[in-house]
């Protein structure tokens, strides 16, 4: 392993065991989260950090962990027992440099090197020694090898911050930065942003009552804890781009009111400079009325899982042979359960987080394929999102108690103002008809307040989920695809 970079202190320790504003974060998504190199994640995983903490081992911001007595979240290094890192003596670079911060200026042109004012070391007035501790670290990041460690790494490079005090601008990191990844400003997806993307869709005619799923901000949105989400405004579109571990690729294709020819032309030249000749370099969720252009503009375009569309009316009232099981399952929930249904709470969420954790090994136990146990491992930090920020995401959810213990769980949110999409359902399986049954009310809520489609997205290609997908009848299976540029021969 490669030693960590080390870089001068001057809080001291005293201070730091003190403070109660490091290594804790209110929220599972927050942009504050310690990013870790591929070495640095090395070494966090010899220092007995969670390999689940890392989801892109190339280089990451951290998964946080739930606070164990309290409502919010922790670096999975922070000892709260002590209030000390486990990883000190290796903690990433991203840590060391605080409470100095890497970010981009407001028109996001210079990179500038600030002092962040949440640090309870901070006065009302830098004192010398702070400017002299800023001029130290200046010094060091004009280095090659520590600017070549921020460039391989752009989003050690935050946002701009107005509680943060500039301290200097950093004219060579800049340029260095620019030289490797292009001139353009490119944006880390935040809550902010929301108001942006729904303003792109509105002006694109893409989103209507029969789209896909994705074209909303809450489902891409849902994953920010998971994947880095980037955007910049290309050619009057706003273009999306995810980084995975593969690589990076556009969830959505540029989204605006006019011809995608010129803003995907210079998205595809972004992905090139980050991904190279990999293939991974992509465009998901493309609706089949833009197939035709991409085809013309020599993509190669196939289809992927279709999302299922369901008539409101059908869903609410499940009446008919065709609905005979399902109605007959919700008939015995009803029966046999004492239970009450709530709109859901952020006080619920300790309670949601212990039913996802005994409904992901039921799951398992029944004999999940391996791909289905990945994506629900992937998915426990989507949902951790979602019982976090529903309020702020417009998201609707829904619970369910028997004798007092949280059974069930769903959320949704309106792609339309006629198509409710339902975005996850989580159960206690022991509980026969208590699935069926939480659907159900949840398409008859939707309907009495002006549904008239359910989309429930798509199967994921896992056939169990697509069996009972198709169990309930789809008017419609909207058609996705996936894009990928022709080879350069």
């Amino acid at each position: 392993m490669i030693p960590p970079i080390v870089l001068p202190q001057l809080v001291p320790s005293r201070t730091c065991l003190q403070c109660d504003v490091c290594c804790r974060f209110p929220d599972p998504d927050s942009a504050l989260r310690p990013y870790f190199t591929e070495n640095e994640i090395t070494w966090a995983l010899a220092g007995s950090v969670e390999e689940t903490a890392f989801p892109n081992r190339r280089g990451s911001q951290v998964i946080l962990v739930p606070e164990p007595h309290g409502d919010g979240y922790l670096c999975p290094a922070f000892e709260t027992a002590t209030s000390t890192c486990r990883i000190y003596e290796q903690r990433p670079f991203d840590c060391q440099l605080y409470p100095l911060a890497l970010m981009w200026d407001e028109p996001h042109e210079q990179v500038l090197l600030g002092w962040d004012t949440k640090c309870p070391f901070m006065r009302e007035e830098i004192p010398a020694e702070i400017q002299r501790h800023a001029d130290r670290v200046r010094a060091l990041l004009d280095r090659p090898d520590i600017q070549d460690h921020v460039v391989a790494h752009p989003r050690l490079i935050g946002r701009f911050q107005e509680d943060v005090i500039v301290l200097a601008h950093l004219p060579r990191l800049t340029e260095a930065v620019a030289g490797q990844w292009g001139p353009m400003p490119l944006h880390r997806f935040t809550l902010d942003d929301i108001p942006h993307m729904t303003a792109s869709l509105d002006r694109s005619g893409l989103c209507g009552p029969q789209s896909l799923a994705a074209y909303s901000p809450v489902y891409h949105y849902m994953w920010n804890g998971l994947l880095a989400y980037w955007w910049m405004d290309l050619q009057g579109a706003l273009c999306l781009f995810a980084q995975s571990p593969d690589g990076w690729f556009m969830p959505l294709p540029p989204i605006g009111a006019g011809s995608i020819d010129a803003p995907l032309f210079d998205a595809m030249g972004l992905l090139r400079r980050r991904n190279g000749d990999s293939a991974v370099s992509r465009v998901e969720n493309v609706p089949s009325q833009l197939v035709p252009e991409l085809e013309r503009l020599g993509y190669r375009v196939t289809p992927k899982e279709p999302d299922y569309l369901y008539r409101a009316a059908d869903l609410a009232a499940l009446a008919g042979d065709r609905y005979k099981s399902q109605r007959a399952l919700c008939n015995r929930f009803e029966r046999e359960q004492s239970f009450e249904m709530h709109s859901y709470q952020m006080s619920d969420r300790q309670d949601c987080r212990a039913l996802l954790g005994d409904w992901s090994r039921q799951k398992q136990a029944k004999g999940l394929e391996s791909f289905g146990v990945m994506l629900l491992a992937d998915a426990s930090s989507a949902h951790e999102v979602l019982w976090s920020q529903a309020s702020v995401l417009r998201v609707t959810g829904r619970i369910v108690r028997t004798h007092g213990r949280l059974c069930a769980y769903t959320f949704g949110y309106w792609l339309t103002s006629t198509t409710f999409c339902v975005l996850l359902e989580v159960t206690d399986r022991t509980l026969p008809g208590l699935a069926q049954y939480l659907f159900r009310e949840t398409c008859r809520t939707a309907l009495a307040e002006g549904a008239e489609y359910i989309n429930a997205m798509d199967d994921a290609g896992l056939p169990g989920l697509r069996a009972s997908k198709q169990a309930y009848h789809p008017a419609l299976l909207i058609p996705n695809f996936v894009a990928v540029p022709a080879r350069e021969s």
